[in-house]
């Protein structure tokens, strides 16, 4: 399959700190590729780096077969940008920021008309062509900055963190949009502290912690790799107690986090059974998920 977006071993220093260190990835053309990591692992100056907005200390880029940092004009120019920030222009119409930025690109005036329709209709603003961006929603911001993201019909996509502070509602509505693209064979890189959303936008995942690529795979294959198939998560005044007592007879590998005991296991039904005879114990019996891996493999302490 042809390489979109080749990182490899890749190196970063800021002062005496190394953020990227020995970075190794590879996107497929016309998949989604999720880059997850707590905070500080390295992912959005991987991200710069893959724009070809900061040169590496060490390592080779190539984006859309153009070498980075050389050829980054070339190859941004068919390459399109979800920031964390929406950074619309509050002074213009929804059109009108659309038809700015696709003049950044060297597309004439008839040209951006003509794809407006299209990018209006992807984000759900064909009604909103003439508002202004202080009359849209959170959620209406965040669909014209991923339309934006499309005025030039790029090849790659690069999203960082698309759904944040979004509600529900309006998430699933990117979501839809998303896979889309991915049905028209657009490339899309990802960032997201969603799991769930990696999960099922996802044909691949990179998990980075410090600065390196620490497991990659499906989601599926992640899942059944790194952490046993069944959760029980249990609450009550006296889970140390129990914990002490009985955990270690269910369960593969137990952890306390505040007032909850998470059990993973292979065999569920014998746990569960003890739980129904200790009714001041609540629990709930899940699937492992991609959350489960993220945290096991990054740990649960707070990042800054």
């Amino acid at each position: 399959m042809p390489v979109a977006l080749s990182l490899k071993d890749l190196h970063k220093r800021y002062g005496a700190a190394e953020v990227v260190a020995g970075l190794n990835l590879e996107l497929v053309a016309g998949t989604c590729h999720g880059l997850l990591g707590p905070n500080g692992a390295g992912k959005t100056t991987t991200l710069r780096l893959a724009l070809g907005l900061i040169e590496a200390d060490a390592g080779q880029i190539a984006l859309l077969g153009h070498a980075l940092p050389q050829e980054a004009s070339t190859a941004r120019a068919r390459v399109g940008v979800v920031p964390q920030a929406d950074s619309l222009d509050p002074d213009f119409t929804v059109r009108e920021n659309l038809m700015v930025f696709g003049r950044y690109f060297g597309l004439s005036r008839r040209a951006i008309e003509a794809r407006l329709p299209m990018l209006l209709e992807f984000a759900g603003l064909a009604g909103k062509a003439e508002a202004k961006i202080g009359a849209l929603s959170g959620g209406m911001k965040r669909r014209l900055t991923l339309a934006r993201a499309l005025v030039n019909d790029p090849d790659v996509i690069f999203l960082d963190e698309p759904t944040t502070g979004l509600d529900p509602q309006a998430r699933h509505l990117i979501w839809q949009g998303l896979r889309k693209l991915t049905g028209q064979g657009k490339t899309l890189l990802l960032t997201t502290h969603f799991m769930e959303e990696a999960e099922r936008l996802c044909d691949r995942i990179s998990i980075i912690d410090r600065g390196r690529v620490i497991a990659e795979g499906a989601p599926r294959e992640l899942i059944q790799h790194h952490v046993e198939p069944g959760v029980v998560e249990i609450y009550g005044e006296d889970i140390e107690a129990w914990c002490d007592r009985l955990a270690e007879r269910y369960c593969r590998r137990c952890e306390k986090v505040g007032e909850t005991l998470f059990c993973y296991t292979a065999e569920p039904q014998a746990l569960i059974a003890a739980l129904d005879g200790m009714p001041h114990l609540r629990y709930l019996h899940r699937p492992a998920n991609l959350e489960d891996v993220f945290l096991k493999l990054t740990g649960r302490d707070l990042r800054d």
